[in-house]
C-alpha cells in the first residue's frame, strides 16, 4: 500500500503527475508499465537504505559516503497529497520573501506547483541571485544543483536541500580523488601540463558539466578548466580549443562525445576514460592522438531511450518529431530529428505554432507536464515505461513541507554548504563559463 493517501483527482491525458501515473499502475488502473512498483510509496521508505532509491538510477553504485536522509516525522510521511499542498501554501504565505523555492524541470508535478522558478540547473541557480535579501533558498533538485546555489548566493542565505539522500547517479561517477589520479596519469603522458606549446596551448583543458561536484568544479577552477551546460557544450568546447592542445571533459561521456562530434571531432580521437583502469584503458599513442578525452559516466535517464523507441515511434505516428536530450547516446542523437537541452526542449514545443507530435527523450516529469500545458500538441515520452530520475524523484512535498516549516518556526535543515577551499575555485570555473558567450545568432543545441 502507498505510504501516501493520494487521490487521483485528475484523471486523464491532462494530468501531470507523474506520481498520479505510478499510483494507477500499482493499483492496476491503468495498463502502463513502470521500472518500479516501489515508486509509489514514499521516498522516505529508502532514505536509510543504501543506493540511490527506485527509478532510472536504482542499479547504479553509489558511493559509501554519500549524504542520508534522517528519518521524516510521521505527520509529514502520513499527510495526504491534499493536506501536504495547503500546509506548503500556508508556510510560504508565512514566509513571504524571505524564502525563494526553486524547482528543477524533472520534478515531480506536486513539487513544481509550489516553486518560485522552474528551469535546468543552471537557470536555477541565477534565479537564487534575483533574491539576495532572502534568507533561504530551497532547492528542489539534487545535491550538485544545492552546491552550486551556494557558490553563488551571498554566504548569510541559506541553501536548503529537502531531502539530502536526493543526490545524482552521473555527478557520482566522477569523484575528485579518480579525478586528481586521471590528471596525475595525463601528466606522465603529456609531461608538464601547464606548459605552452608553440601555439600558445597547455596539453589538456579540464572541462566538468555543470552536474558534477563542487569538488570537481573547484578542481577546473584551479587547473585552467570551465564548467559547462547542456545548452553552452559547444562554445565551452569552442573556448577549450582556444586554450588547450586537448580536452578532459567529465563526467557524462555522451554530452562531450555528441558535442564533439557535431564539431567534427572525429570518433577515434575521443577515446574513454575508465578510471577503474591504468591510463583510462587506453595506450599512450591513442591519448597523444586524442581531441577529447571523455570520462566513463553517463545519465541513467537518457541512457534508457534507445533508436528501436524512436523507430517505433516513427512507425506509430507518421511525422512524429523527435528531440533527444544531448546526453543520450550518440546512436540515440543521430536517429533523432533535433538533440538540445531541456530548455530547448521546452521552447522548440512552445514555438511550435501548428499541432504537432512530439516524441522526447528526456526525464518523465518533464515529458508529461509539457503534453498537459500544451494540449495541442500530441506529446509523449519515447520511453514506454514510466521511469523517473530516481533522485529527483526523493523530493516529496513531504519534505518541502518539513523544510518550510521548519523556517518558520525559525529551524533551518539540511543546509548544503561548500567549503571556502573548494568555492574560490569552483566560483572562478563558473565565471568562466558565465563569459564564454555563443556567437550572435547561434542557437545551441547539440547537434
Amino acid at each position: 500500500m502507498p505510504a501516501v493517501n493520494i487521490t487521483l483527482s485528475h484523471p486523464g491525458p491532462a494530468d501531470a503527475s507523474v506520481d498520479h501515473a505510478i499510483q494507477a499502475i500499482v493499483a492496476g488502473a491503468s495498463t502502463a508499465e513502470t521500472c518500479s512498483t516501489d515508486l509509489a510509496v514514499g521516498p522516505w521508505d529508502f532514505d536509510t537504505r543504501p543506493g540511490y532509491g527506485p527509478g532510472s538510477s536504482m542499479g547504479d553504485v553509489i558511493p559509501t559516503v554519500s549524504p542520508r536522509q534522517g528519518e521524516l516525522p510521521r505527520e509529514y510521511r502520513e499527510a495526504s497529497e491534499d493536506e501536504l499542498d495547503a500546509r506548503i501554501r500556508a508556510a510560504k504565505a508565512t514566509l513571504g520573501e524571505r524564502v525563494v523555492v526553486l524547482g528543477h524541470f524533472y520534478q515531480r508535478e506536486e513539487v513544481v506547483r509550489h516553486a518560485d522558478y522552474v528551469g535546468d540547473s543552471f537557470q536555477l541557480a541565477n534565479a537564487a541571485l534575483e533574491h539576495p535579501d532572502a534568507e533561504a533558498i530551497v532547492f528542489c533538485g539534487v545535491h550538485f544543483m544545492a552546491e552550486t546555489a551556494d557558490l553563488l548566493s551571498r554566504p548569510e542565505q541559506a541553501v536548503i536541500l529537502p531531502n539530502l539522500a536526493a543526490g545524482c547517479s552521473m555527478a557520482d561517477m566522477a569523484d575528485i580523488d579518480q579525478v586528481e589520479e586521471c590528471w596525475e596519469q595525463l601528466a606522465e603522458v603529456y609531461g608538464d601540463m601547464d606548459a605552452v606549446d608553440a601555439d600558445g596551448l597547455v596539453p589538456v583543458i579540464p572541462v566538468t558539466y555543470m552536474n558534477s561536484s563542487a569538488a570537481i568544479k573547484g578542481f577546473v577552477g584551479r587547473h585552467g578548466g570551465i564548467v559547462c551546460t547542456s545548452s553552452n557544450a559547444r562554445t565551452v568546447l569552442e573556448w577549450a580549443f582556444a586554450r588547450g592542445r586537448r580536452v578532459l571533459f567529465f563526467p557524462d561521456q555522451h554530452l562531450g562525445r555528441n558535442t564533439a562530434k557535431a564539431m567534427g571531432v572525429p570518433l577515434e580521437q575521443m577515446p574513454m576514460w575508465n578510471p577503474r583502469r591504468p591510463l583510462g584503458g587506453a595506450s599512450v599513442s591513442t591519448l597523444e592522438d586524442a581531441r577529447v578525452i571523455l570520462w566513463h559516466g553517463f545519465c541513467s535517464v537518457h541512457r534508457r531511450f534507445t533508436v528501436d523507441q524512436i523507430e517505433a515511434a516513427r512507425a506509430e505516428h507518421p511525422g512524429v518529431r523527435v528531440i533527444v536530450h544531448p546526453e543520450c547516446p550518440m546512436e540515440v542523437v543521430d536517429a533523432a530529428d533535433e538533440a538540445g537541452s531541456t530548455d530547448y526542449i521546452r521552447k522548440a514545443i512552445e514555438g511550435a505554432t501548428e499541432p504537432t507530435t512530439f516524441a522526447i527523450g528526456t526525464e518523465v516529469n518533464l515529458v508529461q507536464r509539457l503534453a498537459a500545458q500544451h494540449p495541442q500538441h500530441e506529446i509523449f515520452c519515447l520511453d514506454p515505461v514510466v521511469c523517473p530520475c530516481s533522485t529527483m524523484y526523493r523530493i516529496h512535498p513531504g519534505y518541502l513541507a518539513w523544510v518550510l516549516e521548519g523556517l518558520v518556526d525559525g529551524r533551518v535543515v539540511n543546509r548544503i554548504t561548500v567549503s571556502a577551499d573548494v568555492a574560490a575555485p569552483a566560483r572562478v570555473a563558473l565565471e568562466r563559463m558565465l563569459a564564454a558567450k555563443p556567437p550572435a545568432g547561434r542557437v545551441e543545441k547539440a547537434s
